[in-house]
């Protein structure tokens, strides 16, 4: 079944499926949660997405984060990505809709054409628009996502703990700089090439996948990444 997190305003969505999330973890304790960012979204991963139980799993919280990407023309060194992470999602929504795991497609600023489609699909839809007088949102750390922007190792490193030490699961922490290197990426920045953006962004994701191998506890990657930069 699939929950739908969208709109306008992306701090808020962002905020609001994170919360969701952990309300649901603390709600069924036997739920396996696991974060996939556009870049690992493959046939293979979304039909284990739809299909994974086992015995003592009964059902996985998949959270899809950001799977269709700003449309964008493509770099001569990286590869046009939105063809086909749209197609696949696609391909397999009616999989997804259809299965037992919770999963929350988590798409801040959807189009309107394709939000009509997703949520079409979905047993819930959450959407979330900016309003006229803008409200402060516990959830998106603004301050975290600048320190990654400006290339600020001390001032991240100092981000990250504050953002530990208030309660912020280190998954969301992840999760907002993964956003914030995907966004580098398109938008372009001061203090990162384009090559360098996408780098980091590579970076996130191999240090997530080396967490869930039972690599470093992801809290201390972060920290260790934040130190990198």
């Amino acid at each position: 079944m699939i929950y739908l997190f969208y709109g306008s305003d992306a701090e808020k969505v962002r905020s609001k499926a994170f919360e969701w999330v952990e309300k649901a973890r603390a709600k069924e304790s036997n739920l396996a949660y696991v974060r996939l960012a556009r870049e690992e979204l493959s046939d293979v991963a979304l039909e284990e997405v739809a299909l994974s139980g086992g015995l003592f799993v009964k059902r996985l919280l998949v959270l899809l984060d950001d799977p269709f990407p700003v449309a964008r023309i493509a770099s001569e060194d990286e590869d046009s990505e939105e063809g086909s992470t749209n197609s696949v999602i696609e391909a397999h929504i009616d999989a997804l809709a259809a299965s037992d795991n919770a999963i929350i497609i988590l798409a801040p600023k959807l189009a309107a054409a394709k939000a009509k489609k997703v949520a079409a699909k979905a047993k819930v839809e959450y959407k979330f628009d900016t309003p006229l007088a803008r409200e402060i949102v516990r959830g998106f750390n603004g301050n975290l996502v600048n320190a990654l922007a400006a290339r600020s190792r001390e001032k991240l490193w100092l981000e990250i703990q504050r953002a530990l030490r208030a309660g912020d699961a280190p998954e969301m922490l992840h999760g907002l700089l993964h956003w914030k290197a995907r966004d580098l990426m398109e938008k372009g920045s001061r203090s990162w090439t384009p090559k360098e953006s996408r780098q980091l962004s590579l970076a996130l994701i191999e240090l997530l996948q080396h967490s869930r191998r039972g690599g470093l506890d992801l809290e201390l990657s972060l920290e260790r990444f934040a130190l990198s930069i």
